[in-house]
């Protein structure tokens, strides 16, 4: 674990909110000490298009947190998503030099597996061991220090766009922030709500945000595949905004209170009041009538999900089923309706294994930010991978450990 005192903070940069959390190395683990939030208003599916606003947001967002931990924030672990995302899997093979594995044997080897062709406009975000392989005996979680002549290594490799990548950390370094690393956001929430049992048996994690689903899954105990798609609640709420023929931010707050993903569930005659557009005076409308427009959206939602989990191959495999979480997953109705398209059993997964303000974060809006602090406590621990810092650094940095493993 890290030093006792030091200071971790996840930044999530969403389509719906900017989210910073404080945590604090303790003997125990981690502590939240502080939490700040602000309204996005410059991403559209979980991509940044407005600069400025979304480092306007990131700028009261952190000073919220920095007050409520009482100190300043000066580096951050910031999480990234939208339709760019792309994640495969890949291998690579060294010869162990030593005829015992040691950390520049490892190193090598994820190295080899990464060197692969892909178009200028991308940048390799992650690269995740699944097993290693040592002189054809499969399996192996820590070859470190094992014997053998042939080192092999199975990974996931995610990619995104150099542009959207450098957009998320210039939000962070216009508010004078270091970003010690951008990290995809189904990984980071994945540390947040799954546990290692889930891992292994094999589990779905689902993270429906403002802007985009993120599907992470899991099985002997490492990650298989991921993707982003490009819908969210937001779109639930444009739906209700059309269809209901209201204001958006009403379309939300209508959503949030009365919003149900199965229509079924709810009372044909309850009544609602949705305001009209241009000053008109409100009308009394079913709430039947509501749920019936998000039901389809929910739907496509978790087909899109299905047909993402059918194309890795793994859907008999996910013994532990689908844990769901995001803000969009307090949707009433939501468990039931994933049950129903992914016929598997599904639960709603909260951030844990953190402390200290533990009650203020336990909410699926917060498993990302969570998440964040515990990859950030993760990396600092010095395993195999440390994720790309995107600092002028990381070059000088990467040449000089190329050179002393030549020599």
């Amino acid at each position: 674990m890290s030093k006792k005192g030091e200071l971790i903070v996840g930044l999530d940069i969403g389509t719906t909110k900017i989210c910073a959390i404080v945590g604090e190395v303790t003997p125990g683990g981690i502590d939240i000490i502080g939490i700040g939030t602000h309204p996005s208003r410059g991403l559209r599916k979980g991509v940044v298009i407005n600069l400025e606003a979304t480092v306007d947001a990131v700028k009261h967002a952190i000073e919220e947190a920095e007050h409520m931990a009482g100190c300043e924030i000066t580096s951050v672990y910031a999480g990234i998503a939208g339709g760019h995302i792309k994640g495969f899997n890949s291998q690579g093979v060294v010869a162990v030099k030593e005829k015992e594995v040691r950390p520049s044997d490892i190193a090598r080897v994820l190295d080899a597996a990464r060197a692969i062709n892909i178009p200028q406009d991308r940048q390799v975000l992650h690269v995740m061991p699944q097993e290693f392989i040592i002189d054809e005996q499969d399996g192996i979680r820590e070859p470190l220090g094992m014997s053998g002549i042939r080192l092999e290594a199975r990974v996931h490799i995610v990619t995104a766009l150099v542009s959207s990548a450098q957009n998320i950390a210039k939000c962070a370094e216009r508010n004078g922030l270091s970003v010690a690393a951008v990290v995809l956001e189904p990984l980071a929430s994945a540390e947040a709500v799954l546990a290692d049992e889930e891992k292994e048996l094999g589990v779905a994690l689902v993270d429906i945000g403002g802007g985009t689903t993120d599907l992470a899954v899991f099985h002997n105990g490492s990650i298989r595949h991921t993707s982003v798609i490009p819908l969210g609640g937001n779109h639930l709420t444009n739906d209700i905004a059309v269809g209901l023929r209201t204001p958006v931010p009403d379309a939300e707050r209508i959503k949030q209170r009365y919003g149900c993903a199965v229509a079924s569930l709810i009372d044909k005659d309850e009544p609602i009041e949705v305001p009209s557009v241009g000053g008109r005076a409100p009308r009394m409308l079913s709430r039947q009538i509501l749920c019936e427009i998000i039901e389809p959206r929910i739907e496509e939602i978790f087909q899109l999900v299905h047909r993402e989990i059918e194309k890795c191959g793994l859907n008999e495999m996910l013994a532990s089923g689908v844990v769901i979480t995001g803000g969009s997953t307090l949707l009433a109705g939501m468990g039931e309706m994933a049950e129903e398209v992914l016929g598997l059993p599904v639960r709603r997964g909260l951030p844990r294994g953190v402390g200290g303000l533990v009650d203020v974060v336990k909410s699926p809006q917060y498993a990302t930010g969570v998440g964040l602090l515990l990859y950030g406590a993760r990396q600092q621990d010095g395993r195999y991978y440390q994720p790309r810092a995107f600092t002028a650094g990381f070059l000088k940095d990467r040449v000089m450990e190329w050179f002393k493993g030549m020599f």
